[in-house]
């Protein structure tokens, strides 16, 4: 199992420097991570051109997006931001994508949420074929795309899809490289997530291993547990209450974020993360949220040596 870090955003109540993001994606390389993922909320900064500057300072890192949503963003115009990304990064550039909530849909952008596995699909019409140097011809009824580009030297990236429900996990399944999840327990991991993907991608004849499973979740290792947990508690409370997290939570049996998150010393997270492998999960994601860097940093080094 890869193991990879998200990007931890600490304190935001100061102005957003572009130059500590590229520090975090130089830090990570140097101790070793071969892969940060990095997240797109609606109220921050634009994931995309903060990655365009990353990419051309830090070397050999790889950075994924997790998640663009898509509904703000015409396919050409995502297929251009990708390829020219992947084009500066040499490569380097994974684009993860989902359809976000309703709350951020409707009450945000007022677009409206009706019909996603149908967005989700002719929106995939219009990009994969761009992003891979094929012109677009794809007239849907929510989304449609026609035309070309022209990027020489960019390399297609692979597409993930933030994909829980059982339709969105088939689409995933037989169209992209897999799905990456986020508060899902390896039960759920096991018997829904992965199961489900792996075969509507057997359905559809792609090879064995074609797809992947990649779980996002909290960790901390520490001595507090209780403190631990009860900032779990606090920082995620939302994705307690969205109904697509809330369902994963339900699902595992779960009362609420905190149980999602892996928390303890380092045999009690060694163990987890054991779990998390023996449940057919390619890729764990740390989500480290320890206010401390010292916690952090005891955090990662677990995770380095897990790895190893």
């Amino acid at each position: 199992m890869k193991i990879s870090i998200l990007e931890y955003t600490g304190d935001q109540s100061g102005p957003y420097r572009v130059d500590t993001y590229v520090e975090q994606l130089a830090e990570l390389r140097d101790e070793g991570f071969g892969r940060m993922w990095s997240a797109q909320l609606p109220y921050e900064r634009d994931l995309l051109t903060a990655l365009a500057v990353a990419f051309r300072e830090v070397d050999t890192i790889e950075v994924a997006t997790g998640v663009l949503p898509i509904q703000n963003q015409h396919p050409m115009l995502l297929a251009q931001r990708a390829l020219t990304l992947n084009a500066i990064a040499g490569g380097r550039f994974t684009l993860g994508i989902g359809m976000t909530h309703a709350l951020v849909t409707e009450g945000m952008w007022g677009i409206s949420w009706a019909k996603p596995i149908r967005r989700l699909t002719e929106y995939l019409d219009g990009l994969l074929p761009l992003l891979n140097g094929q012109p677009a011809d794809a007239t849907g009824e929510l989304v449609t795309t026609r035309g070309a580009l022209h990027i020489p030297g960019a390399p297609a990236p692979e597409v993930y899809i933030a994909a829980l429900g059982p339709q969105m996990l088939r689409v995933a399944g037989r169209r992209t490289a897999g799905t990456v999840t986020w508060m899902t327990g390896p039960a759920t991991l096991e018997t829904h997530i992965g199961s489900v993907l792996r075969s509507a991608a057997t359905e559809a004849g792609r090879p064995e291993g074609a797809v992947r499973v990649v779980a996002v979740l909290p960790v901390s290792v520490t001595d507090d547990v209780d403190a631990a947990r009860k900032r779990a508690a606090d920082e995620y409370v939302v994705y307690g209450q969205l109904p697509s997290y809330r369902a994963m939570l339900d699902r595992e049996g779960y009362a609420g974020p905190e149980d999602a998150a892996l928390i303890g010393d380092e045999q009690t997270v060694s163990e987890r993360l054991d779990q998390l492998r023996a449940a057919g999960v390619d890729e764990f994601v740390g989500a480290t949220f320890d206010p401390s860097a010292e916690g952090r940093a005891r955090t990662r080094a677990l995770l380095r040596r897990w790895a190893g």
